[in-house]
């Protein structure tokens, strides 16, 4: 059995940074299931969150962030994120990241729920694709061997340890075991989930999937955040239409022409992502639209094309000139809080599984993530775990108290009566019941329907039906957790419990 020091299960930033760092201190391995770029980090278009400004600090990122999460972050892990975000930029630049200046300095913007400019981008609206391209560059030319088109199927674990992963080469169809010390699963998120989504095809939530399989504590897994502007057109992919564009002053319209977001939150086109996502919902409605419009018109049409490339271009392929037409958008799934619980060390509940980047919750997002503190997020906690790896550390106090069971598996009638299983069907299922506005009814019928389609799991030899065992786990974890939390917080609306409870200002935690 091959032997590495690290596995690191992903392709992102996440698992690319980290495999970086981790190179210096012994041999790494990198599992993607598709090719080395094909990752989800390549989608934000945001940028990335930092108190380098002259008018910043640290002190009110922090206060930003705080009010973003709705009362559930942990103020250790955003104080760490915050403070160590410089050190990080200078990470990136060293690696040589070239963020977009202005004057000789790094050029700052602002997005919904920050105070002040401190985004930085590069590329304009290619943050993410410019930090993933710079990095898997670096990580082909370093000693770090990758495995692309290579499926992690189970975490091997000795006397409650890491010992190593069983993977599958999707092109032969061969199943091998890979030794180590040490894994990080840096897989992304799940947005895939959903019938609308910006995420790409990778994001099936993997990582989680595989570490609650194996025994570790999964958290927050309600808190979903919908990006309120994706590109609704038909026969087109949901296509993010970055928050930065209503940062730089796009508003919001309705089908008349009605601009309506001040009549939802007193910070309008600017409000937090939750609020403006449902307040989309809302219109939507009220109008009998499947879309609302982001206007830039008023913009000027050098700043609109040079500011925002990509959203420029890919819209002008598809006949639409932003500077002289609307964008027609409507809210996508796009960001999960939730995830493999760590520590501020990026550890499990496990000796020597790490979990980084969307598939972790470090709780620094809490109910609601701020724009931008995601890649920030990533660069951090990254740093924080090789850190970890180099000193004796001790796991078995890290336990929860208090762990929620999933639903028992339903009756025969209630698995014969349930739909017929595919990835459609799941899609479209979760977007309807477990969506933007959720309720007892929906939660509960999803709740059992998923529960009878984990029990009918046909049995998995490929990447399609290992996504699909993957998906329905992830969807009963981020179901039931909704179900069972009895307020509105952050990203998690109940129309049934519209209000936040001083009870809820709590955590659900499963694990096997």
């Amino acid at each position: 059995m091959n032997y590495y020091d690290y596995i690191i299960i992903g392709s992102g930033i996440a698992g690319l940074y980290s495999a970086l760092l981790a190179i210096e201190h012994g041999s790494v391995l990198i599992v993607t299931k598709g090719g080395i770029e094909d990752c989800n980090t390549r989608y934000a278009q945001g940028g990335i969150a930092a108190a380098i400004g002259k008018n910043d600090s640290s002190d009110l990122h922090f206060q930003d962030t705080m009010a973003a999460g709705d009362g559930l972050c942990n103020e250790e892990t955003v104080r760490i994120l915050v403070s160590e975000a410089p050190d990080r930029i200078a990470d990136l630049i060293g690696f040589g990241v070239p963020f977009d200046t202005l004057d000789g300095e790094v050029a700052l913007a602002r997005e919904a729920a920050h105070s002040v400019p401190r985004i930085l981008h590069a590329g304009g609206d290619a943050t993410g694709e410019y930090i993933e391209v710079t990095l898997s560059e670096q990580v082909r030319m370093s000693p770090v061997k990758v495995l692309e088109y290579c499926l992690a199927t189970e975490i091997l674990l000795s006397d409650g340890q890491v010992g190593g992963i069983k993977a599958i080469d999707l092109r032969s169809g061969i199943v091998e075991e890979f030794a180590c010390k040490f894994i990080i699963l840096a897989t992304g998120g799940a947005g895939r989930l959903f019938k609308y989504t910006t995420n790409g095809d990778t994001a099936t939530g993997d990582g989680i999937a595989l570490a609650y399989q194996s025994g570790a504590e999964i958290v927050d897994m309600e808190f979903f955040q919908f990006h309120p502007t994706a590109l609704r057109l038909p026969g087109v992919s949901p296509f993010l239409i970055s928050e930065a564009v209503r940062g730089e002053g796009g508003v919001l319209r309705n089908t008349e022409g009605q601009r309506f977001m001040p009549e939802y939150s007193p910070d309008a086109d600017l409000a937090p992502r939750d609020v403006v996502a449902r307040s989309i919902l809302f219109e939507m409605r009220k109008t009998g639209s499947d879309r609302v419009f982001l206007d830039v018109t008023q913009l000027s049409a050098t700043k609109v094309a040079t500011r925002f490339p990509h959203i420029y271009r890919f819209c002008l392929d598809h006949s639409l000139d932003i500077t002289r037409d609307m964008i027609p958008v409507a809210p996508a799934a796009h960001y999960l809080m939730g995830g493999v619980k760590v520590n501020a060390w990026g550890e499990t509940n496990i000796a020597g599984l790490f979990a980084a980047g969307e598939t972790a919750c470090t709780g620094v997002h809490g109910a609601n993530r701020l724009a931008s503190n995601s890649l920030l997020e990533v660069l951090v906690f990254s740093k924080r775990i090789i850190e970890r790896t180099q000193v004796d550390y001790d796991l078995t106090a890290r336990r929860a108290k208090d762990i929620a069971p999933l639903y028992q598996l339903p009756s025969c009638e209630a698995v014969r009566d349930a739909p017929i299983l595919n990835l459609p069907n799941l899609q479209s299922m979760l977007w309807d019941k477990v969506g933007i506005v959720r309720d007892l009814e929906g939660l509960h019928e999803a709740a059992l329907t998923l529960a009878a389609w984990h029990s009918l799991l046909p049995a998995t030899s490929d990447r399609l039906s290992y996504e699909l065992n993957t998906m329905v786990i992830n969807a009963r974890l981020m179901t039931e957790s909704a179900l069972l939390r009895e307020e509105s917080r952050g990203a998690h609306y109940r129309s049934d419990f519209p209000r936040p409870s001083a009870n809820w200002k709590t955590h659900i935690i499963f694990r096997t």
